[in-house]
């Protein structure tokens, strides 16, 4: 089931929820921000051993931790890409976001998971390109990921909200 929300996503309780997170993993601005506040030190901590552990998270990759203060079981921290007017794999990269969150969520058995808005802030992203390739992407990998039973796409704002459902019903 596929379905967009507007609310905070750290209130989303969920197996687990997706962080628009930076290369570093050491929490930023925006949903990384707002996820590693909320969420509280330990999240930073596994981040810090994860950083030692293989260096940086590149754009289009994934890592998991847990969820620490949060009401979901674990946060997949995923680097979205800048927008650079189309001519860096952007499209692809952003694709590679959804694919990868998705891919160690049902690696962790994990049955729910809230997704972001994911480079439409501070990147740059335009809102209706990143809207299509959120639902386009999550709806033709979610076939061959059958233990996720529920995709939340939780926008911050109206706007967002609006192009998400507008795709959601293009289906």
């Amino acid at each position: 089931m596929l379905t967009a929300i507007k609310a905070d996503i750290t209130k989303i309780k969920a197996d687990a929820i997706v962080n628009a997170a930076n290369s570093s993993l050491m929490g930023g601005g925006g949903v990384d921000g707002a996820i590693h506040r909320a969420g509280g030190p330990s999240i930073l901590a596994e981040c810090r051993e994860i950083v030692a552990r293989q260096g940086g998270c590149k754009t289009g990759d994934a890592v998991i931790t847990t969820a620490g203060d949060l009401p979901a079981k674990f946060v997949v921290h995923t680097v979205g890409p800048v927008w650079n007017g189309g001519k860096k794999d952007e499209a692809m990269k952003l694709a590679q976001c959804y694919r990868n969150a998705l891919r160690l969520a049902v690696e962790n058995g994990c049955k729910t998971i809230a997704f972001p808005n994911i480079s439409t802030g501070i990147y740059g992203y335009p809102r209706d390109a990143a809207a299509r390739i959120a639902v386009t992407t999550v709806s033709e990998e979610i076939s061959s990921h059958t233990g996720i039973t529920e995709i939340i796409f939780v926008c911050f704002d109206e706007e967002n909200l609006q192009l998400i459902k507008s795709e959601l019903e293009n289906l």
